[in-house]
């Protein structure tokens, strides 16, 4: 009898794991579901937003009579700005966080296509950027989202805070001006590929590799097959082609930087950036914002994608790389910090 409570209570167990199992699941998707319930564009003022933060700040430490002293004047300055919403020019900020695969130019593009319908004489676009590069077909189509900014004439700002590297300094060197944090990491012009062969080990298994193609040159370096010198070549050439075309994105919009000086493959601090031409002015975004906040409105653009579970899932997979990547890039800055 011991025997039988003890299997079923084991058989309890594992049920009642199933079934919490299965309601995190449905808990999960039930989540995705509602973040992804909404798409389109949103709009919201910062000027505002600004103004509330500081109300807060202000209500907090002032005394009564310094509160109604300010809300007056607040007041006065609000019937004056009402007075020139029609004159004020618009700064309309987008804000770009990439990955690998620069997955958020799919918001990009809309984002820029409602500005584009809208800006007047006097807009301008102000993009905070923040990437470590990727793909090279992904961020070149980025970068042209962005052209299509500077091709109708609308002044394009960016500001890097933290990294614009790669794939991100082609999007950021079509900016009119970029503005750069101190210590934001800018640069690495270059192109690379890299991948592991598993071709001994499965030759250490008795295992065959077959790979039947048609095209002198339609695969050339493999994980899995043995590679020949000839292989590294054909790469090689294709990766200096597409460093080449990487420059020539580079010197259509910053002709004055020594190319042969700045694309290595090597980054540099936003200090020394600007000492080579990268950038133009060293300010965060914030410095920028808050000065502009004074003559301009300001609005923060931002398109959001409903998202299925699954690309959610694999979201959160290409999450997980780019933290590997932030962890490398963090260990490659600290082995140049001073100890």
């Amino acid at each position: 009898m011991a025997a039988f409570f003890a299997e079923y209570g084991l058989f309890l167990l594992k049920a009642i794991t199933i079934v919490i199992a299965i309601g995190a699941i449905i808990a999960i998707a039930a989540a995705a579901g509602r973040k992804a319930s909404h798409e389109g564009l949103e709009v919201e003022n910062l000027n505002k937003k600004y103004r509330q933060i500081a109300d807060t700040l202000r209500n907090a430490v002032l005394s009564k009579d310094e509160r109604k002293k300010a809300a007056k004047a607040q007041k006065k300055r609000d019937k004056a700005e009402s007075k020139e919403t029609s004159t004020r020019p618009r700064s309309y900020i987008i804000d770009f966080k990439g990955d690998l695969k620069a997955s958020a130019v799919a918001s990009l593009r809309e984002e820029v296509s409602a500005i584009l319908d809208v800006a007047g004489e006097g807009d301008e676009v102000i993009v905070r950027l923040e990437n470590h590069g990727g793909m090279v077909h992904e961020h070149g189509l980025a970068a042209s989202q962005l052209s299509r900014i500077r091709d109708r004439g609308i002044p394009l700002v960016v500001c890097v805070d933290k990294v614009a590297a790669s794939g991100g300094y082609l999007m950021a060197c079509v900016a009119s001006k970029i503005y750069a944090a101190p210590f934001a990491i800018i640069g690495s012009i270059g192109v690379l590929a890299q991948l592991p062969n598993f071709n001994r080990m499965l030759d250490n298994h008795g295992v065959d590799f077959e790979q039947i193609t048609a095209g002198k040159h339609k695969r050339t370096v493999t994980m899995f097959g043995k590679n020949t010198d000839e292989d590294r070549a054909k790469l090689k050439e294709e990766l200096e082609d597409v460093h080449a075309l990487f420059k020539d994105a580079i010197a259509k919009y910053r002709s004055d930087l020594d190319l042969d000086k700045v694309a290595t493959g090597e980054y540099w601090y936003g200090t020394r950036a600007l000492d080579l031409g990268l950038a133009d002015e060293l300010r965060t975004s914030d410095e920028l914002l808050g000065e502009k906040a004074a003559d301009r409105d300001l609005y923060r653009v931002e398109y959001k994608i409903k998202q299925t579970l699954q690309k959610r899932v694999m979201g959160n997979v290409d999450g997980a790389i780019e933290k590997a990547l932030e962890a490398g890039w963090r260990r490659k800055l600290e082995s140049r910090l001073p100890r």
